[in-house]
Protein backbone atom coordinates (compact mmCIF):
# COMPACT_ATOMS: atom_id res chain seq x y z
CA UNK A 1 0.00 0.00 0.00
CA UNK A 2 1.14 3.86 -0.85
CA UNK A 3 0.00 5.14 2.13
CA UNK A 4 0.76 4.10 5.86
CA UNK A 5 -2.01 6.83 7.37
CA UNK A 6 -5.23 8.59 5.75
CA UNK A 7 -7.30 10.76 6.62
CA UNK A 8 -11.13 10.25 4.83
CA UNK A 9 -13.69 12.91 4.40
CA UNK A 10 -16.78 11.53 4.00
CA UNK A 11 -20.34 13.94 2.91
CA UNK A 12 -23.04 13.67 5.23
CA UNK A 13 -25.66 13.70 2.47
CA UNK A 14 -24.41 10.51 1.09
CA UNK A 15 -25.08 8.59 4.11
CA UNK A 16 -28.85 9.36 2.93
CA UNK A 17 -28.43 7.20 0.31
CA UNK A 18 -31.97 6.45 -1.43
CA UNK A 19 -33.60 8.48 1.57
CA UNK A 20 -34.51 12.02 1.75
CA UNK A 21 -33.09 12.84 5.13
CA UNK A 22 -30.69 10.98 7.89
CA UNK A 23 -29.07 7.99 7.38
CA UNK A 24 -29.66 4.65 5.37
CA UNK A 25 -28.02 1.91 6.91
CA UNK A 26 -27.25 0.10 3.89
CA UNK A 27 -25.10 2.44 2.44
CA UNK A 28 -23.25 3.17 6.38
CA UNK A 29 -22.36 -0.43 6.24
CA UNK A 30 -21.13 -0.72 2.94
CA UNK A 31 -18.80 2.60 4.47
CA UNK A 32 -18.19 0.58 7.70
CA UNK A 33 -17.56 -3.11 5.43
CA UNK A 34 -14.82 -0.75 2.99
CA UNK A 35 -13.25 1.35 6.04
CA UNK A 36 -12.52 -2.24 7.53
CA UNK A 37 -11.04 -3.60 4.69
CA UNK A 38 -8.44 -0.77 4.52
CA UNK A 39 -7.87 -1.38 8.36
CA UNK A 40 -7.25 -4.61 8.28
CA UNK A 41 -4.94 -4.21 5.51
CA UNK A 42 -2.88 -2.18 8.14
CA UNK A 43 -3.41 1.27 6.85
CA UNK A 44 -4.35 4.34 9.65
CA UNK A 45 -7.72 5.12 9.34
CA UNK A 46 -8.77 8.75 10.45
CA UNK A 47 -12.61 9.83 9.26
CA UNK A 48 -14.22 12.87 9.47
CA UNK A 49 -17.85 12.90 8.71
CA UNK A 50 -20.02 15.79 7.85
CA UNK A 51 -23.91 16.57 8.65
CA UNK A 52 -25.72 17.61 5.60
CA UNK A 53 -28.06 14.61 5.64
CA UNK A 54 -29.35 16.19 9.15
CA UNK A 55 -28.60 20.05 8.84
CA UNK A 56 -26.76 22.42 7.30
CA UNK A 57 -25.92 25.40 9.54
CA UNK A 58 -24.77 27.72 6.46
CA UNK A 59 -28.20 26.53 4.61
CA UNK A 60 -30.13 28.19 8.46
CA UNK A 61 -28.82 30.95 8.63
CA UNK A 62 -29.96 31.40 4.81
CA UNK A 63 -33.58 31.50 5.98
CA UNK A 64 -32.75 33.91 9.23
CA UNK A 65 -30.93 31.89 11.89
CA UNK A 66 -28.22 33.27 13.74
CA UNK A 67 -25.02 32.03 11.55
CA UNK A 68 -22.89 30.80 15.16
CA UNK A 69 -25.87 28.84 16.52
CA UNK A 70 -26.51 27.19 13.15
CA UNK A 71 -23.26 26.17 12.74
CA UNK A 72 -22.78 24.67 15.81
CA UNK A 73 -26.17 22.65 15.46
CA UNK A 74 -24.20 21.44 12.23
CA UNK A 75 -21.76 20.58 14.26
CA UNK A 76 -23.91 18.31 16.41
CA UNK A 77 -25.49 16.95 13.35
CA UNK A 78 -21.10 15.42 12.34
CA UNK A 79 -21.34 14.12 16.33
CA UNK A 80 -24.52 11.86 15.45
CA UNK A 81 -23.15 10.78 11.77
CA UNK A 82 -19.88 9.49 13.62
CA UNK A 83 -21.40 7.94 16.35
CA UNK A 84 -23.47 6.33 13.95
CA UNK A 85 -20.87 4.79 11.76
CA UNK A 86 -18.39 3.62 14.46
CA UNK A 87 -21.73 2.00 15.74
CA UNK A 88 -21.56 0.05 12.41
CA UNK A 89 -17.63 -0.45 12.52
CA UNK A 90 -17.76 -1.87 15.94
CA UNK A 91 -20.80 -4.03 14.54
CA UNK A 92 -18.45 -5.52 12.11
CA UNK A 93 -15.79 -6.10 15.12
CA UNK A 94 -13.54 -2.89 13.92
CA UNK A 95 -12.06 -1.15 17.09
CA UNK A 96 -12.87 2.46 17.17
CA UNK A 97 -12.65 6.15 19.27
CA UNK A 98 -14.49 8.89 18.32
CA UNK A 99 -12.70 12.01 19.82
CA UNK A 100 -14.87 15.11 19.47
CA UNK A 101 -13.76 19.24 18.73
CA UNK A 102 -16.61 19.83 21.89
CA UNK A 103 -16.87 17.83 25.10
CA UNK A 104 -19.53 15.34 25.47
CA UNK A 105 -18.10 13.07 27.91
CA UNK A 106 -20.64 10.73 28.52
CA UNK A 107 -20.09 9.63 24.29
CA UNK A 108 -17.05 10.57 23.20
CA UNK A 109 -13.22 11.48 23.55
CA UNK A 110 -12.30 14.78 23.78
CA UNK A 111 -9.87 15.48 20.55
CA UNK A 112 -6.24 15.01 22.24
CA UNK A 113 -3.70 15.04 18.71
CA UNK A 114 -1.12 12.44 20.77
CA UNK A 115 -4.66 10.72 22.17
CA UNK A 116 -5.46 10.01 18.30
CA UNK A 117 -2.14 9.47 16.92
CA UNK A 118 -1.96 6.46 19.60
CA UNK A 119 -5.24 5.19 18.74
CA UNK A 120 -4.61 4.80 15.07
CA UNK A 121 -1.08 3.27 15.92
CA UNK A 122 -2.66 0.65 17.61
CA UNK A 123 -4.77 -0.17 14.75
CA UNK A 124 -8.18 1.58 15.97
CA UNK A 125 -10.10 3.48 13.77
CA UNK A 126 -10.38 7.18 14.97
CA UNK A 127 -13.59 9.26 13.98
CA UNK A 128 -13.38 12.74 14.30
CA UNK A 129 -16.63 14.39 14.97
CA UNK A 130 -18.09 18.24 15.49
CA UNK A 131 -15.59 19.78 12.94
CA UNK A 132 -13.27 22.73 14.53
CA UNK A 133 -15.35 23.25 17.25
CA UNK A 134 -15.60 26.73 15.49
CA UNK A 135 -17.86 28.46 13.72
CA UNK A 136 -17.05 29.50 10.19
CA UNK A 137 -15.63 26.29 9.19
CA UNK A 138 -16.24 23.66 7.33
CA UNK A 139 -16.32 19.88 7.21
CA UNK A 140 -13.44 20.38 4.87
CA UNK A 141 -11.34 22.27 6.72
CA UNK A 142 -11.76 19.63 9.94
CA UNK A 143 -10.81 17.05 7.72
CA UNK A 144 -7.78 19.13 6.41
CA UNK A 145 -6.82 20.52 10.07
CA UNK A 146 -6.94 16.76 11.50
CA UNK A 147 -4.51 15.54 8.33
CA UNK A 148 -2.00 18.06 9.41
CA UNK A 149 -2.00 17.17 12.72
CA UNK A 150 -2.23 13.30 12.95
CA UNK A 151 0.83 13.77 9.56
CA UNK A 152 -1.86 11.70 7.46
CA UNK A 153 -0.56 11.20 4.32
CA UNK A 154 -3.39 12.03 2.24
CA UNK A 155 -6.76 13.47 2.07
CA UNK A 156 -9.51 11.07 0.52
CA UNK A 157 -12.69 13.09 -0.35
CA UNK A 158 -15.07 10.34 -1.00
CA UNK A 159 -17.69 11.96 -2.81
CA UNK A 160 -20.81 10.82 -5.12
CA UNK A 161 -18.78 12.33 -8.23
CA UNK A 162 -15.22 9.96 -9.10
CA UNK A 163 -13.29 12.56 -9.65
CA UNK A 164 -12.90 16.12 -10.42
CA UNK A 165 -13.81 17.22 -14.06
CA UNK A 166 -13.28 20.41 -16.36
CA UNK A 167 -17.30 20.62 -15.61
CA UNK A 168 -20.17 19.35 -13.18
CA UNK A 169 -20.16 16.07 -15.04
CA UNK A 170 -24.20 16.15 -13.88
CA UNK A 171 -24.87 19.35 -16.30
CA UNK A 172 -22.12 19.06 -19.00
CA UNK A 173 -22.08 15.78 -20.50
CA UNK A 174 -18.80 16.32 -22.43
CA UNK A 175 -17.11 17.33 -19.01
CA UNK A 176 -13.20 15.09 -18.71
CA UNK A 177 -11.97 13.74 -16.16
CA UNK A 178 -8.54 14.63 -14.67
CA UNK A 179 -6.21 11.57 -13.56
CA UNK A 180 -4.22 14.24 -11.96
CA UNK A 181 -4.18 17.81 -11.35
CA UNK A 182 -2.01 20.69 -10.14
CA UNK A 183 -2.74 22.80 -6.97
CA UNK A 184 -2.02 25.39 -9.10
CA UNK A 185 -4.70 24.03 -11.56
CA UNK A 186 -7.11 23.93 -9.72
CA UNK A 187 -6.69 27.65 -8.71
CA UNK A 188 -6.63 29.13 -11.87
CA UNK A 189 -9.79 27.09 -13.70
CA UNK A 190 -11.62 27.92 -10.54
CA UNK A 191 -12.64 23.66 -9.93
CA UNK A 192 -14.42 23.37 -7.11
CA UNK A 193 -12.51 20.48 -4.58
CA UNK A 194 -12.78 21.53 -1.40
CA UNK A 195 -13.66 25.09 0.34
CA UNK A 196 -10.91 27.50 -0.46
CA UNK A 197 -9.62 27.39 3.29
CA UNK A 198 -8.99 23.91 3.06
CA UNK A 199 -7.69 23.75 -0.20
CA UNK A 200 -5.18 26.48 1.24
CA UNK A 201 -3.99 24.58 4.17
CA UNK A 202 -3.27 21.56 1.93
CA UNK A 203 -1.86 23.16 -0.36
CA UNK A 204 0.44 25.06 2.08
CA UNK A 205 1.43 21.42 3.94
CA UNK A 206 1.74 19.82 0.86
CA UNK A 207 -0.92 17.49 1.79
CA UNK A 208 -2.54 15.88 -1.66
CA UNK A 209 -6.18 15.21 -1.96
CA UNK A 210 -7.90 12.24 -3.47
CA UNK A 211 -11.10 12.70 -4.96
CA UNK A 212 -13.26 9.34 -6.01
CA UNK A 213 -16.36 7.70 -5.95
CA UNK A 214 -17.12 6.63 -2.33
CA UNK A 215 -20.23 4.97 -3.08
CA UNK A 216 -19.35 2.59 -5.47
CA UNK A 217 -18.09 -0.78 -3.43
CA UNK A 218 -14.33 -1.89 -3.79
CA UNK A 219 -12.85 1.64 -4.78
CA UNK A 220 -11.61 2.94 -1.12
CA UNK A 221 -9.34 -0.49 -1.36
CA UNK A 222 -8.69 0.33 -5.11
CA UNK A 223 -7.31 3.76 -4.16
CA UNK A 224 -5.17 2.92 -1.53
CA UNK A 225 -3.59 -0.33 -3.81
CA UNK A 226 -3.01 2.26 -6.64
CA UNK A 227 -5.10 1.77 -9.31
CA UNK A 228 -6.25 4.86 -11.27
CA UNK A 229 -9.63 5.83 -9.40
CA UNK A 230 -10.86 9.12 -8.87
CA UNK A 231 -8.30 12.18 -9.31
CA UNK A 232 -4.94 12.74 -7.38
CA UNK A 233 -4.50 16.46 -6.53
CA UNK A 234 -0.79 16.76 -6.16
CA UNK A 235 2.11 19.61 -6.41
Amino acid sequence: MKYKRILLKLSGEALMGKKQFGIDNERLLQYAREIQEVSKSGIQVAVVIGGGNIFRGIEASGDGMDRVHGDYMGMLATVINSMALQSALEKLGTATRLQSAITMEQICEPFIRRRAVRHLEKGRVVIFGAGTGNPYFTTDTAATLRAIEIEANVILKGTRVDGIYTADPEKDKTAKRYETIKFSEVLERKLQVMDMTAFTLCNENKLPIIVFDMNKPGNLHKVLSGEKVGTLVEF
